[in-house]
């Protein structure tokens, strides 16, 4: 009777830890899912965060490009203006640098 009722606790410690190894093998298989599941958010939120930041670089390149259109175009209008007063001034004085260097070429000193 004695040996019996052994018998029946080995087999129920057996069935016990059975149980125990399924519900460790379910909580295993559990956190590796989530593990799997946490590592393909994360890489979607990195995706997705770089195609924003490549997007807002391409914009900002854009607009830089424009900007540098627009620059090249004022840089030209300035020189154009630049040019344009110098030619001016030069025609304004140049009859009264003739006239200096006449005078100092053509005045004999001794």
């Amino acid at each position: 009777m004695e040996t019996s009722r052994g018998q029946g606790g080995i087999q129920q410690l057996l069935a016990a830890e059975q149980e125990a190894q399924h519900i460790v093998n379910a909580a295993r298989n559990a956190k590796m899912a989530r593990l799997k599941q946490a590592k393909e958010e994360a890489e979607k939120e990195i995706a997705e965060h770089r195609a924003q930041a490549e997007e807002e670089f391409q914009r900002k390149v854009a607009e830089s490009s424009g900007d540098s259109g627009a620059n090249v175009k004022r840089l030209e209008q300035e020189t154009e203006a630049k040019i344009h007063h110098l030619k001016h001034e030069a025609a304004r004085i140049s009859d009264d640098v003739v006239q200096m260097l006449l005078k100092h070429v053509t005045t004999v000193k001794n």
